[in-house]
């Protein structure tokens, strides 16, 4: 037996219970992992809240985590018993001490990454990845927007971008995560109390944004098109305020002809080349200190309710990691 991290119905960080389950047996194609750090990221509330649907309860959540492959299953080919780990996509289950997973969801973790990194900078890391290098591929010179700029993404989107020749500007909700996502990248800061498009306009000398990083959905919506330039980009990639509701898609003409996504991580890595791809150039950025992983909170994997209600609260900053 192990023991596994699970809702058994949808609600507050109480529901969570640490629950005693039979140990996986890895199956043709999959890996047994003997997991040493799992990463909090905002998409675990989403699960454990039902906003998004999981096939059945009970269920273990969490999509990331680090630690050392156990077994495999007939047909793997792309790692080895013994191998360092890493991964951060679905189906989920990360909030366990072991657990099989697909094999080609598995990146080997180089050695010079600790697991407390890795299972902080995967899911992460490769959102800001995807963000700056293929969504709407930076380029020097530009003043982009980036929201929570001192949350685990935010504090990687602007260490990224500032190495990549950009103007930062980041939003936060206190003075001390202002200070924090300045001593990582960000040229500007705006308060979560002030007016967005203004301070904005005030910034860029009337030009406005090319694109905004919103991960925050509800309440940063309406400020956050208000924002860009004609032509802008709103890449809209989580809703830690809510879901953004429905809208006029005329409001995009209004207001420049804009351009908006909603992408996910997934999507971007559903092919296990993009996947390596998007993991290497993450593990270069690290490795060559271009970024610097911030694992400012751990709990125990028992303790995840408590880490929960600090998430929600926003009293976490960088990335949280959970030590199994």
């Amino acid at each position: 037996m192990t023991r596994a991290m699970r809702i058994h119905q949808h609600g507050g960080p109480e529901v969570l219970s640490w629950d005693e389950v039979p140990m996986p047996t890895p199956r043709p194609g999959e890996a047994l992992i003997h997991q040493q750090a799992v990463g909090l990221n905002y998409i675990d509330v989403y699960f454990r809240t039902g906003l998004y649907k999981l096939p059945s309860l009970p269920a273990t959540i969490g999509m990331e985590a680090a630690g050392v492959v156990e077994a495999i299953g007939e047909g793997v080919t792309e790692i080895a018993v013994g191998d360092r780990v890493a991964y951060a996509s679905g189906p989920v289950g990360a909030y366990a001490e072991a657990r099989t997973i697909k094999a080609d969801r598995l990146v080997r973790l180089p050695d010079t990454i600790s697991f407390e990194q890795g299972a902080a900078m995967m899911l992460q890391g490769m959102t800001a990845q995807y963000l700056l290098r293929r969504t709407f591929r930076v380029q020097a010179g530009q003043t982009i927007l980036v929201h929570a700029a001192a949350g685990g993404v935010g504090l990687i989107l602007c260490q990224w971008a500032k190495a990549l020749g950009c103007t930062v500007i980041g939003t936060v909700s206190t003075p001390a995560k202002a200070a924090l996502a300045t001593a990582h990248g960000a040229d500007h800061i705006i308060l979560t109390t002030e007016d967005l498009p203004s301070r904005v306009k005030d910034i860029t000398a009337g030009a406005m944004l090319p694109v905004v990083y919103d991960s925050i959905g509800r309440d940063t919506w309406d400020a956050s098109l208000s924002s860009l330039a004609p032509l802008g980009m709103m890449v809209s990639y989580g809703s830690a305020s809510g879901p953004v509701p429905p809208f006029d898609v005329g409001i995009l003409a209004s207001k420049g002809s804009l351009f908006i996504t909603r992408p996910t991580l997934a999507t971007y890595t559903a092919k296990r080349e993009e996947l390596v791809e998007a993991a290497a150039d993450l593990f270069s950025a690290v490795t060559s200190g271009t970024v610097q992983i911030r694992v400012n909170q751990t709990w125990p994997l028992k303790d995840a309710a408590k880490a929960h209600q600090a998430l929600e609260a926003r009293q976490t900053t960088g990335s949280t990691v959970f030590l199994v």
